[in-house]
């Protein structure tokens, strides 16, 4: 089968949309089939990794995005100028995975070729609009976000929801075509075991010391400031305790002073990007618990990756986390309230039996969610269009 991909964001942007296309990308075409991906280019982010640069994967130019110098929007005539370009390779399938140019450029080739065409709707962008436009209340914007989302499923064959309450709130809005629940898996690197102890040496963290651990894109809407505010509240139990934040994003700068304002000085550590498979897995196993308090996610593949490791998670179920939290395997939920979820958090390091047992059925619990059976599914939605 041969497969168009077309997005506005990939790597070398680090975030979940580009992780779930480049899972699915590889583990399709190990299954044999042919995929196209067209994407921007980054230009000044430094080159590409070999496993990155393929004669599969378009680069669109692109310029940054005014006060996000993480983004890109793609060029217009470049991107038509892609697509077109693509067109005599006759196409099984168009896939698109963002909402914005992206969208309509693939929309109008799938149209013009008449390729049936779906995309998968990563983001709920109700939850997160407000954050990224601050002039408009929440009541304007999450209005806009739903009519913007309705407008442009019903346009589409299929849509692919990654959470069953990503689903459940696409209806809500209005969408009538076909919705079908697809998670993104973990590949197989996600389970090799990491070195926790070498990054606990690597970094100067003693041996023996408890390290809670996020990991995500430091954005406003997934709440670390929270969590920064839940440490307080636990160090008063446990003054040994550090929490880790593995990530970086337009929320970092404030974080960084909530720190200082919360006085949590060495007891927490912005650690940056990891890449995914080798650092990041050791920086995964490092770790006593995973803490995790969006209430925005559609999935949160983070927790998955975090349970291949064998680190148990203390998270807050809410919308796609729900999925992976709610058998309640290698995981504990606590509520959105700081001292209620420190109380958990305490209780799990307080048990040491406990916190070995539960990261033992995390890592039976993640090997469930492996990418390449995902992957399949994929393709028989596919097929099913044709």
């Amino acid at each position: 089968m041969r497969i168009l991909k077309v997005s506005d964001v990939y790597f070398p942007r680090v975030n979940g949309v580009s992780t779930s296309i480049e899972t699915f990308r590889r583990d399709l075409i190990a299954l044999g089939h042919e995929v196209m991906l067209v994407a921007p280019e980054y230009a000044g982010a430094g080159p590409d990794p070999p496993a990155l640069t393929s004669p599969s994967i378009a680069r669109v130019a692109a310029r940054k995005v005014p006060l996000d110098p993480e983004d890109r929007v793609m060029s217009w005539r470049a991107l038509r100028r892609a697509l077109m370009a693509l067109g005599p390779r006759r196409f099984d399938v168009v896939h698109i995975h963002t909402p914005f140019l992206a969208h309509y450029a693939a929309l109008g080739f799938a149209r013009e070729f008449k390729v049936p065409v779906l995309a998968t709707y990563h983001t709920l962008f109700e939850e997160y609009l407000h954050y990224y436009v601050p002039l408009l209340p929440r009541a304007v914007t999450g209005p806009l976000a739903r009519r913007f989302s309705r407008s442009q499923c019903n346009q589409l064959n299929l849509i692919i929801a990654p959470s069953r309450a990503m689903h459940d709130a696409l209806r809500t809005y209005g969408i009538v075509r076909r919705i079908e629940i697809l998670p993104t898996g973990l590949p197989q690197d996600r389970y090799v075991a990491g070195d926790g102890a070498a990054f606990r040496a690597r970094h100067g963290i003693d041996a023996n010391r408890p390290i809670l651990l996020f990991v995500g894109r430091a954005a406003h809407e997934k709440n670390i400031g929270f969590l920064m505010q839940m440490l307080v509240a636990l160090l008063r139990r446990r003054p040994e305790v550090l929490l880790l934040i593995a990530g970086e994003g337009p929320a970092l700068p404030d974080l960084r002073a909530q720190g200082r304002q919360l006085q949590l000085g060495e007891s927490v550590h912005f650690m940056g990007y990891f890449d995914r498979g080798g650092e990041l897995n050791d920086c995964y196993s490092a770790a006593d618990v995973f803490v995790f308090a969006s209430q925005t996610e559609t999935q949160g593949l983070v927790l998955l990756e975090s349970m291949a490791q064998g680190v148990p998670v203390v998270a807050t179920p809410k919308m796609g986390t729900v999925d992976i939290l709610a058998p309640l395997r290698g995981c504990r939920h606590a509520p959105l309230d700081v001292d209620g979820f420190a109380s958990v958090v305490d209780t799990l390091l307080a048990d040491t039996d406990a916190l070995r047992a539960l990261g033992a059925e995390a890592l039976i619990f993640a090997r469930e969610w492996e990418s390449q059976r995902i992957a399949r599914r994929l393709a028989e939605l596919y097929q099913s269009l044709l």
